[in-house]
């Protein structure tokens, strides 16, 4: 009932002090349980599972070779602009059964778009809606770069995606040989290939929106309140946090912005 509350709150506690935050939404998660996974009532330990090969991963390059490491420091490098916006967008593919993963091998372009689907995401948003600023694709497995930057050309070509006008169109990649892992028996497949993409998109700020109206709802008959006062915070501080939170909506306006406006320029 209170996570609104908690997100938020953790969010501006914790928003001038992280360098790169990589947000998960339960309810994106629950969708992708159901649908690739034919899961009818996903429990924690099916959305941990998902969870687990995120972090996997993104680890990935600290504990096995691969043919391009991806150090942690440079998520940081790569996909953080300005200092707050540090939330990249979490992508994993493919999240299929056991029972799908006997018919369908995919292959590394097929993987690659999935990244780019509403249904592949760990936050619920439309990255139509929005401009990515950077994008960072992490493979893993039986993967060569030939077919990943076969697989980019056709992402570029096609201008199915849209990046801001102020940053060059790059995709940072990793290639980490060692094949995902998965719990024996569990409910994900065991596949030779699969990538997490983390990137950088002003379509998070669905998500922050989102958030924000659910604290709004709460906040203004100050339910629940009383028990964060109870426990020695004050009630601005609340206030205080939501503020910062529409800053950060504000920002991500900002910086999905043209930088040039053609009527300025009509001007000269």
């Amino acid at each position: 009932m209170v996570e609104p509350y908690n997100s938020l709150l953790t969010t501006h506690t914790t928003l001038e002090h992280s360098d790169c935050s990589f947000m998960l939404d339960n309810e994106a998660i629950y969708e992708i349980a159901k649908t690739n996974l034919n899961i009818k009532s996903p429990t924690y330990t099916n959305l941990n599972r998902m969870i687990a090969q995120v972090v996997s991963s993104i680890t990935a390059s600290l504990r096995f070779d691969g043919a391009l490491n991806v150090d942690l420091t440079e998520f940081q490098t790569n996909l953080v602009p300005y200092p707050r916006i540090h939330f990249p967008l979490v992508t994993y593919a493919p999240i299929i059964s056991a029972e799908r993963a006997y018919h369908e091998q995919l292959s590394v372009s097929e993987i690659t778009n999935a990244c780019f689907e509403p249904g592949s995401q760990m936050v619920k948003c439309d990255p139509r809606n929005g401009k990515y600023m950077a994008c960072c694709l992490l493979f893993r497995g039986d993967v060569v770069p030939k077919d990943i930057n076969s697989a980019i050309a056709v992402i570029k070509t096609k201008r199915a995606i849209q990046f801001v006008d102020w940053c060059p169109t790059g995709f940072k990649v990793g290639i980490n040989y060692q094949p995902p892992t998965v719990v024996p028996n569990g409910d994900i497949a065991k596949l030779q290939r699969a990538v997490c993409m983390l990137s950088n998109t002003t379509a998070i700020q669905e998500a922050w929106a989102r958030l924000d109206h659910k604290f709004d709802l709460m906040y203004a008959k100050r339910a629940f309140v009383h028990w964060y006062v109870g426990e020695g915070m004050e009630e601005g501080e609340f206030s205080e946090a939501r503020e910062d939170m529409a800053a950060l909506e504000k920002d991500y306006e900002e910086v999905g912005a043209d930088s040039f406006d053609p009527v300025d320029e009509e001007e000269y």
